[in-house]
């Protein structure tokens, strides 16, 4: 539902998936996530890059790094996790999705 709301948002369909942090570590979850959303999902070798990025930020802007160009050459992929169900099936698990979302709506009052 994200990533449909970015696509729509702003007229550019990923083509891949880069994920991070603790729930990137499960495979299931994330061969999940390529399947449904029908897209490569990446997971790098460190992955709490969001300490990655500040220390990045930091060491660009005292001049440890020339650019951004050399800090995207410093992130390593450890999984590419491609689709492999077909359409039609995650398109029936979309559908119940849906179906069960509409109906938890008004649950609490």
């Amino acid at each position: 539902d994200v990533l449909d709301a970015m696509t729509a948002d702003s007229r550019i369909t990923a083509k891949e998936l880069r994920v991070d942090g603790g729930a990137s570590i499960n495979r299931l979850l994330m061969q999940f996530q390529a399947d449904i959303l029908g897209i490569k999902v990446v997971r790098p070798n460190i992955l709490e890059t969001t300490a990655m990025g500040a220390g990045f930020l930091a060491g660009l802007a005292v001049g440890f790094w020339e650019s951004l160009d050399e800090i995207n050459t410093l992130r390593q992929k450890d999984t590419e996790f491609l689709p492999n169900l077909d359409r039609e099936t995650v398109h029936k698990w979309l559908d119940n999705w849906k179906e069960a979302v509409n109906r938890s709506k008004n649950w609490s009052r």
